[in-house]
């Protein structure tokens, strides 16, 4: 694997998630549309982790992925997914995840995520409570995913 592949060390926030049976496919390992699962799950979660939910009427919409599958995930098991806020912009948020079992890391994955006005369905700025609370998860190390 590449030198520059994250490690744990890049990763302020952490969930964890099961593997299930059914997440297997017919090689019996698990299904790379599973991983996609995973890192919504960390997403998810590091944004409603807090007091400061986002603002009634809007939503956060996934503007765009990138996943890179590093190695196979077997079942049974558990995942652990870790997430850092990348940057922050006027109402996007760019994140770097990272999914690993048994403390090796299986897939990495770059994120947009936007703010958006579930009446306009147009992008809105992040509110300054949440700028703050997603500083907490800002990643400190030089990783790429």
């Amino acid at each position: 694997m590449p030198s520059n592949d994250p490690t744990r060390d890049d990763f302020p926030f952490w969930t964890h998630d099961k593997l299930r049976y059914g997440d297997t496919d017919r090689q019996g390992h698990v299904n790379n549309a599973v991983y996609a699962t995973f890192f919504e799950t960390g997403r998810v979660e590091v944004l409603h982790a807090g007091e400061a939910p986002p603002p009634a009427g809007t939503a956060f919409v996934l503007a765009q992925i990138t996943i890179d599958f590093r190695r196979e995930m077997n079942w049974p098991g558990e995942v652990e997914i870790g997430t850092a806020v990348e940057g922050l912009g006027n109402s996007s948020i760019r994140l770097r995840q990272g999914v690993f079992q048994n403390g090796v890391l299986c897939a990495s994955a770059a994120a947009v995520i936007v703010l958006m006005d579930e009446t306009t369905r147009r992008s809105t700025p992040l509110p300054d409570d949440m700028r703050g609370r997603l500083a907490a998860h800002v990643r400190t190390g030089p990783a790429e995913a």
